[in-house]
């Protein structure tokens, strides 16, 4: 099952376990190469290793499905250098 949250490009699925895994989808405008899509990846998976994380550099559009909160992984991904919206 699905739940939209309002105004936000986050959804939360429930799944049997209880667990409830975000898809996040944030724009990173200066998220330029390969590499800074990796450095991206590894900075979400040094906070949820079960994470999975999609970086497009062509259309600068991160997808994450992650437990942890959008907040915790905006911050990180801001840490390292970049600007998520």
């Amino acid at each position: 099952m699905i739940l939209p949250t309002q105004k936000s490009s986050t959804a939360i699925a429930i799944n049997n376990n209880q667990t409830k895994t975000m898809t996040i989808e944030l724009k990173v405008p200066d998220m330029a190469c390969d590499a800074c899509a990796k450095t991206i990846t590894e900075v979400v998976q040094n906070l949820d290793a079960q994470a999975t994380v999609t970086a497009d550099t062509q259309t600068k559009q991160v997808i994450i499905e992650t437990d942890l909160a959008a907040s915790l992984i905006k911050e990180a991904i801001a840490t390292a250098g970049y600007s998520p919206n």
